[in-house]
């Protein structure tokens, strides 16, 4: 059941989706946002306009390379090279940018998506290549037979097979969480990640603590906060949002540990201050990173290094 900060969320964004409860590796659950056809259609269109710009560009280098002082190399050689091309291209782009941009492509990143495992653990290489591979039956294949048929040649077997493969084509239609045949061979799934603005009442609440004389305030490293990017500063604000009953504490206890293994923080942090540890954490994080965002240098997420 969504609360009401998940719903102010929603009116904030300006778009309600289908949500999802995620448990990671560790056991920490995560309310993840599923994407919507248009979301993912709109994607896919953006990645086919950089996809066909590749293809012509490449295009335009063979024929000025075609082309010598004695004339034009055959037509026909000419064809099958870019045909070639295309297909290296077209099956290569999606398995390129999701291997080297961790499951998001120049389309998804415009629309603010991901491709993730749908297990909760790191998107694996394998993952990656298993929902591509389907691509070329689901997508391009029902369109070549598509653009192939026509009125006088239109055989009963062409129509078969263009209706089995226009089936795979719609199943995300059909399903909860919006899976093509390429997600359920993989494992994986499309997720929206909104780009919302991180709020500062968070970082307020801890300056305002200063002017009441805490006890203690936590001093983090550059190399502590350099192990975080955007997405993990995201994800632990939710967490902070959260209203304040036993499930919320005892999770808060568990991302405390995470943190503090995964920082190297070896002070204990006393039960009684584990919010106001991720409080000190999350506006020392977020800090850093708006510093290092001035500077031209971003960080995605903790699997990415800093991007210029």
């Amino acid at each position: 059941m969504a609360t009401r900060i998940d719903r102010a969320g929603e009116l904030i964004e300006g778009m309600k989706r289908k949500r999802k409860e995620l448990f990671t590796p560790e056991g920490v659950p995560l309310d993840i946002q599923i994407a919507g056809h248009g979301e993912r259609l709109t994607a896919f269109i953006i990645d086919m306009v950089f996809m066909i710009a590749v293809i012509y560009g490449l295009y335009l280098i063979l024929l000025m390379l075609l082309f010598s002082r004695t004339g034009l190399v055959s037509f026909k050689i000419g064809m099958t090279i870019i045909l070639f091309i295309a297909f290296i291209v077209r099956n290569l782009y999606f398995l390129h940018f999701e291997l080297a941009w961790q499951g998001r492509t120049p389309g998804k990143r415009i629309c603010s998506l991901r491709v993730i495992s749908r297990a909760g653990g790191e998107l694996s290489p394998s993952a990656v290549v298993a929902r591509n591979l389907t691509r070329e039956v689901e997508i391009f294949l029902p369109l070549g037979l598509f653009l192939s048929i026509d009125a006088e040649s239109a055989a009963l077997g062409k129509v078969a097979l263009l209706g089995w493969a226009a089936a795979l084509t719609v199943l995300p239609l059909f399903n909860r969480e919006h899976l093509r045949a390429g997600d359920l061979i993989g494992g994986t799934q499309v997720i929206a990640l909104p780009k919302r603005v991180l709020l500062g009442d968070l970082t307020e609440q801890r300056m305002s603590h200063r002017t009441v004389a805490l006890p203690k305030n936590y001093i983090f490293t550059h190399e502590q906060l350099a192990i975080y990017g955007n997405f993990e500063l995201q994800v632990l604000e939710e967490i902070l949002r959260r209203p304040a009953n036993v499930e919320n504490v005892n999770l808060l206890t568990v991302v405390c540990v995470k943190i503090c293994r995964k920082i190297g923080w070896d002070e204990p942090v006393p039960p009684e201050d584990t919010r106001r540890f991720l409080n000190d954490f999350y506006a020392a994080e977020r800090a850093n990173l708006e510093r290092s965002q001035l500077f031209g240098n971003v960080r995605e997420d903790k699997s990415t290094a800093l991007k210029r």
